[in-house]
């Protein structure tokens, strides 16, 4: 994703066009693109039957981002990250061996309310930004994968026949930079970044075949995802 980057970037700057008017004081931009969750993480030790630890791990994913912002002044605005809901497959990795256990998946949405400096606001052409703000992320849909479920049920001599996942959600700091680079009046190619602090509580819980609960394992994750928007800018 960063070298898809890299490459969206030079191919935007190369076209040379800048003919975009000044971003200013009541403009709406809306950007819309591919938005990729890619998580950095790291997670508390997960201590199974038999004396088996493991740690989770979780995939990135792509959907549509939808961004509005506004400017409130000629230099800073206010925008709002949003998309389609995320879903994220999650992974058991088994500590001291290569063993990885597909766990379950989850979606979620990560709203994130952000304040932007604009350096060139006011200017025609290109527009570099930078911001700090808050991410509210909402988990729901959690699933436990069957191989889980196996493996809980071999550590356990066939006990465990079912198991549930709950994550907690999570509010923390966001900091983002991107650009927009023109090719109409109103038009432009956008490419963002974030880095948001996304950490939740997980929680297994293992059942038997009536449902009845045999034990129960919570561990903190530190998710704390790069998050790149490619796509394109709509000034109003």
């Amino acid at each position: 994703m960063k070298k898809a980057l890299t490459i969206a970037l030079a191919a935007a700057l190369a076209s040379g066009t800048m003919m975009a008017q000044a971003y200013q004081q009541g403009d709406w931009v809306l950007r819309v693109g591919a938005t990729t969750v890619d998580p950095d993480t790291d997670s508390d030790d997960i201590n199974l039957p038999q004396g088996v630890v493991a740690q989770a791990d979780v995939d990135d994913d792509t959907q549509l981002g939808i961004i509005p912002m506004y400017m409130v002044t000629d230099k800073f605005g206010v925008e709002l990250l949003a998309a389609t809901p995320f879903e994220h497959d999650i992974s058991a990795d088994v500590r001291g061996s290569s063993l990885s256990v597909d766990a379950g998946s989850t979606k979620q949405l990560p709203p994130t309310l952000v304040v932007q400096w604009y350096p060139r606001g006011g200017e025609d052409g290109w527009q570099p930004y930078i911001g700090i703000g808050l991410n509210y992320t909402l988990f729901f849909d959690e699933d436990v994968d069957n191989e889980l479920v196996d493996t809980l049920g071999a550590l356990t001599d066939g006990v465990v026949q079912n198991a549930d996942l709950d994550l907690d959600d999570s509010f923390g700091l966001a900091a983002q930079a991107g650009i927009d680079i023109p090719f109409s009046d109103r038009w432009a190619f956008n490419i963002g970044v974030w880095y948001i602090d996304i950490d939740t509580e997980a929680e297994i819980t293992a059942k038997a075949a009536g449902g009845a609960q045999v034990a129960k394992v919570k561990f903190d994750v530190d998710i704390d995802p790069w998050v790149y928007n490619i796509g394109i800018a709509y000034k109003f």
